[in-house]
């Protein structure tokens, strides 16, 4: 399985709904926007998108969706929030066979399950709209890093080119 591992654009840094209804902000929509034309320019567009349920990520998770042109809708699962077990998540959809699947959720869970299924730590850590791909064994005992996609990276090299 080819697991894409992506932590929510920037969001704002308080919401009157607390934690859960921060919200992307518009330099964090426009940053998604780059990362998600980036993965379909370069064949890497997931087929299947789930969210932690928390708005910034699933604010992302549509932006992902909406411009790598997936039908259906973004799929929601607490398993991506904060203190989730995104691993078993993870694991289990190898096992039943998911191919392209995209997550989309928080720091730190993201390192630590990238940690996990690596058997080593990034050294970057998960920086915001980042995207980490994965290679995963239908059985998850094996895990391949395929390349990590820091967005701002991405922008130096799309600026140096203009």
């Amino acid at each position: 399985m080819k697991l894409y591992v992506m932590r929510h654009g920037p969001a704002e840094d308080t919401a009157p709904g607390g934690d859960a209804a921060r919200a992307l902000t518009p330099a964090g929509r426009e940053r998604v926007r780059h990362v998600a034309e980036f993965l379909a320019a370069h064949d890497e567009a997931p087929r299947l998108v789930v969210s932690s349920p928390l708005l910034r990520a699933v604010q992302t998770a549509q932006i992902v969706h909406a411009h790598v042109k997936l039908r259906g809708e973004v799929g929601l699962d607490g398993a991506l929030a904060p203190r989730g077990d995104a691993a078993a998540y993870v694991r289990a959809a190898a096992r039943e066979g998911k191919k392209r699947l995209m997550i989309v959720g928080h720091e730190p869970d993201l390192s630590v399950l990238v940690a996990t299924l690596l058997g080593e730590p990034l050294a970057l850590g998960m920086q915001k709209a980042m995207v980490v791909g994965l290679r995963l064994a239908p059985d998850g005992a094996e895990t391949h890093l395929r390349f990590v996609l820091d967005p701002k990276i991405l922008r130096f090299v799309e600026d140096r080119r203009a």
